[in-house]
């Protein structure tokens, strides 16, 4: 299936019914008087979360959802039908926007949730209520009020607790296939990853996070370069940022530290708020190195960025320092929810690699 992660739709709420200009007419009852029903109110068109979807695609086949048009009143002071509400299926982590007036309605982030997009019309009233003592017939009634009509730009965010970020080919594809079930596509060559895929990583305990991986972003994303900035958004709502790094690059002129500095350039040039969040560095494809020239390596990158936050040195393939990684992110997690972390022993290869995990009680 396509991932589509923004729609515009076109929603239309129904009009109130009309109300009723009716009179009582029955044998042996003269001059009855009115008795014309109340309309009914046109139904209202809400966003429903379902956990079931995971694009936006169906939105580019229907455009335009309609909820149904309150009943007109009928006499014998019978009140018309309500419209009934509509309710349209999103995926979980949607936003809605007013596309004339840029205003954000909502969001919605929970399964089962309703977000009321478009408010039904309000119903007309019969002849019933015009009749007074110097009004005995009285054949007026009012109109039910239109439904709300609404442009709608649908942006979809995936929800996910870790965001992996970094250029293409820094291993964020394969890091996301080896610690969770997600298969995305990789391949040696750049952009590789055409849209964010997510996985669900399992600790062994009670614990497990989502993590997201979107599209590389390259130097001048935000001028539309590569896949542009179109992705970023996908890790605005996540806690916590791997800025991945390949620390053996077959191109010997490549200057990782250069490398993250543009992304840290292009991160502040879309979202100062997003640069601002809690970032570690992860150290890539470490498996080509030998202990000593990945010590200094790393060494080298943490001390020309200045690096305070935490180092993490990982294979793929080898799995080396993956356990590590996770423990470090779950105990990250507890401390965010104020729950008390569990001790993590570290790896003989973290070791030689002068690598500590995060340790969320270290002051």
């Amino acid at each position: 299936m396509k991932f589509v992660d923004e729609a515009t739709i076109k929603v239309e709420a129904g009009d109130g019914g009309n109300g009723c200009v009716s009179f009582r007419r029955e044998k042996y009852i003269p001059r009855g008087g009115p008795d014309g029903g109340d309309g009914g109110d046109g139904g209202s068109v809400y966003l429903l979360g379902a956990s079931g979807l995971n694009t936006l695609v169906d939105f580019r086949h229907k455009r335009t959802h309609r909820a149904e048009r309150g009943q007109n009143g009928m006499g014998r002071q019978m009140t018309g039908r309500k419209g009934r509400d509509l309710e349209i299926p999103v995926p979980v982590g949607t936003r809605v926007i007013d596309s004339d007036t840029e205003e954000l309605i909502g969001e919605v982030l929970q399964h089962g949730e309703r977000l009321l997009v478009a408010q039904g019309g309000l119903h007309g009233l019969g002849n019933i209520h015009f009749k007074s003592s110097t009004n005995r017939a009285p054949r007026q009634s009012t109109h039910g009020t239109p439904g709300e009509r609404r442009s709608l730009l649908l942006e979809l965010i995936v929800l996910a607790d870790v965001g992996l970020l970094g250029l293409p080919n820094a291993g964020k594809s394969s890091l996301i296939s080896a610690m969770s079930a997600a298969r995305p596509k990789i391949a040696d060559y750049p952009f590789t990853t055409l849209y964010p895929n997510l996985g669900v990583v399992g600790t062994g305990s009670d614990r497990s996070f989502v993590i997201a991986d979107i599209p590389g972003v390259i130097q001048g994303a935000a001028e539309g370069a590569g896949l542009g900035i179109q992705f970023l958004k996908h890790l605005s709502r996540t806690r916590l940022l791997l800025h991945l790094v390949d620390i053996a690059p077959m191109d010997e002129s490549v200057d990782p530290a250069r490398q993250v500095r543009e992304i840290e350039a292009e991160l502040a040039q879309y979202d100062a708020a997003l640069a601002q969040r809690e970032r570690w560095l992860v150290l890539t494809k470490t498996d080509l190195l030998d202990a000593d020239s990945l010590a200094a390596a790393r060494e080298t990158l943490v001390g020309e960025l200045d690096w305070q936050g935490p180092v993490f040195c990982v294979s793929s393939v080898s799995r080396q320092g993956l356990q590590e990684l996770e423990a470090a992110i779950v105990g990250y997690m507890r401390n965010l929810q104020g729950e008390a972390p569990e001790p993590v022993a570290a790896s003989a290869a973290q070791e030689e690699a002068d690598q500590e995990p995060y340790d969320p009680t270290r002051s």
